[in-house]
């Protein structure tokens, strides 16, 4: 068996024999749901509901404030009790929040929906647009507008990342195995939108069960390439690199080589809007680690609390003391169990303590350079953000790092690349008044 994979990266424990074999559950219900208005990538949602309104499941709450930004929609059928600012755990400041509290069961709102070869491109594109999807691997970019790419762009070739690369996260292959339909659904409807006939759906060789079932589905609609298991397989240009041999330019974006790149859940997302009508208020996701105590696959309300989530699965182990969002490394650590899951929330891991290690002075033994897939040298862009130097890094490819984590896993002297990469981003972007 061919295996496809990337220069670089690295293997972490994979930890995912704890939630693999758990079929997906549908969480009940939650009483109170708190939604952001930045549940995407791009400028926040503007709120359009108020203190009071009565809402139904499915009804905009959010209206999109720029290209780059999302309809935002309520979780449930209830009431809007408080509009308030909350601390977005990604973005690091307060955001503008829709806090609704459920009256009853679900009372839809739905979209115009249907066979999608009854709709035209632009039709689709409006409903996957109006439904509020966003990629669901926790970027979170708008998909409808991956999907509006412009006309000099020519794209031929759909991925469809089933890679799944972090440690603990199981929810895609669950979905390979159990909704291999609705992907199917999902793929053909975006296939007709960027009017391409190549589509590669990737999928890693730790998921041979996911691999067959898929290629059984896909007979006819997509090729199924069988990934060595590394981190990051999933991450966007790897993967790319990984099944077409094409890399994204510095700076550049997939569409620059022809190429659209979308998680299987977003395809989920994108058949139950088109067929069904169903706005983005839900999304699968896996919680794990050695501090829950019931690790579970489950579909899970948008907005819904991490703690009434943990709940479910039988709460947290006393010695926990570790909760993130996402995955363990790129994930979120997160301070306030209260914090509510976005649409980009693949997953909830809690982690026992571990043996602290400090670090050490870079010894240059270049093991980071060996393990970046973006083929950077991260202990040079550390040393020079520890030394201001910032237009130095830039030039040195600062602004092409994924902040995958890798050089930090491998680090012998345990430096925290990533930290010190992302605080001169965030400098340098600042002192550039947002420019790279």
């Amino acid at each position: 068996m061919k295996l496809f994979t990337f220069r670089g990266g690295v293997h972490p424990p994979e930890r995912k024999e704890l939630s693999r074999d758990r079929e997906i559950v549908r969480a009940p219900l939650p009483s109170r749901v708190f939604v952001s208005m930045s549940n995407h990538a791009g400028a926040p949602a503007k709120p359009v509901v108020e203190t009071g309104q009565e809402v139904k499941t499915g009804q905009v709450i959010g209206e999109p404030t720029a290209f780059i930004s999302a309809y935002v929609h309520s979780p449930v059928t209830g009431k809007v009790v408080e509009i308030k600012k909350m601390l977005h755990p990604v973005i690091g400041k307060p955001i503008d929040t829709v806090v609704i509290e459920r009256t009853g069961d679900d009372d839809w709102e739905l979209l115009p929906h249907g066979d999608f070869e009854r709709f035209s491109k632009e039709e689709l594109v409006d409903i996957v647009k109006k439904a509020g999807i966003v990629g669901l691997g926790g970027a979170m970019f708008p998909t409808h507008v991956k999907l509006s790419p412009p006309p000099e762009k020519k794209i031929d070739t759909l991925i469809i990342n089933g890679a799944e690369c972090e440690p603990y996260l199981t929810i895609d292959h669950r979905l390979m195995l159990e909704r291999a339909e609705d992907i199917a659904h999902g793929i053909s409807i975006m296939k007709k939108i960027l009017d391409v006939e190549e589509v590669i759906v990737g999928i890693e060789n730790n998921k041979i069960d996911a691999v067959e079932n898929m290629k059984k589905v896909l007979r006819g609609i997509a090729k199924v390439y069988t990934l060595k298991t590394k981190y990051p397989q999933g991450s966007e240009k790897q993967l790319i690199y990984a099944v077409t041999g094409r890399k994204v330019p510095s700076g550049g974006l997939p569409m620059d080589v022809g190429v659209v790149v979308q998680n299987v859940g977003t395809a989920v997302a994108v058949k139950e809007a088109v067929a069904d009508g169903k706005p983005l208020v839900e999304r699968g996701l896996t919680v794990a680690g050695e501090g829950v105590n019931e690790p579970k696959n489950l579909i899970v309300r948008i907005g819904s609390p991490v703690s009434w989530i943990l709940e479910l699965c039988g709460g947290v182990k006393e010695e926990t003391n570790r909760i993130i969002l996402g995955g363990p490394m790129m994930g979120i650590a997160i301070r306030d169990v209260n914090t509510p899951i976005f649409k980009g929330t693949s997953g909830i891991v809690a982690l026992l303590p571990e043996k602290p290690l400090v670090p050490k002075p870079c010894i240059r033994c270049s093991r980071c350079v060996e393990a970046c897939p973006m083929n950077l040298q991260p202990y040079l862009l550390y040393l020079l953000a520890l030394k201001k130097r910032y237009d130095d890094a830039v030039k040195e490819g600062l602004m092409d790092c994924i902040e995958c984590g890798s050089c930090a896993f491998i680090c012998p002297s345990k430096i925290e690349h990533v930290r010190y990469i992302k605080l001169a981003k965030n400098v340098y972007r600042a002192l550039r008044g947002g420019k790279k």
